[in-house]
């Protein structure tokens, strides 16, 4: 089976990790993990994925700042990151925004929807 992608799940919440990374490997997609900010900003580094999901509330280096730095170096700012939080209102999508999410989706996570986001990040990146 051919994989669809690369997709890291930068998320603290291990049984988040846990659901979503079943459900994308069942989709097709190859999946890599990380707790927290400061490893995710590694991981993209080091894994190169084609789309980065980044819980907004995270340890070490929250995924505002860390959306900030992947977004500012030149190796990983082509990377699609979508926001995924729990934070709801239209300031927070716009917070998202402004730190360089290329998308965002709110908590808990509708899945198909989700899907939806990662297939349109994946053409745009492609189309980069």
């Amino acid at each position: 089976m051919t994989t669809m992608g690369k997709i890291l799940i930068v998320e603290d919440n291990a049984m988040n990790r846990d659901m979503l990374s079943r459900r994308l490997l069942r989709s097709g997609y190859s999946v890599v993990m990380a707790e927290d900010g400061k490893r995710g900003i590694e991981s993209a580094h080091a894994e190169g994925p084609d789309v980065i999901l980044m819980d907004m509330s995270l340890p070490e280096i929250d995924g505002w700042e860390a959306t900030r730095r992947l977004k500012s170096n030149k190796s990983t700012r082509r990377i699609p990151v979508i926001a995924l939080t729990a934070h709801a209102m239209l300031s927070d999508r716009q917070r998202c925004m402004e730190a360089g999410c290329d998308d965002y989706d709110t908590k808990p996570v509708d899945y198909q929807r989700l899907l939806t986001k990662i297939q349109a990040a994946l053409q745009a990146g492609a189309g980069a």
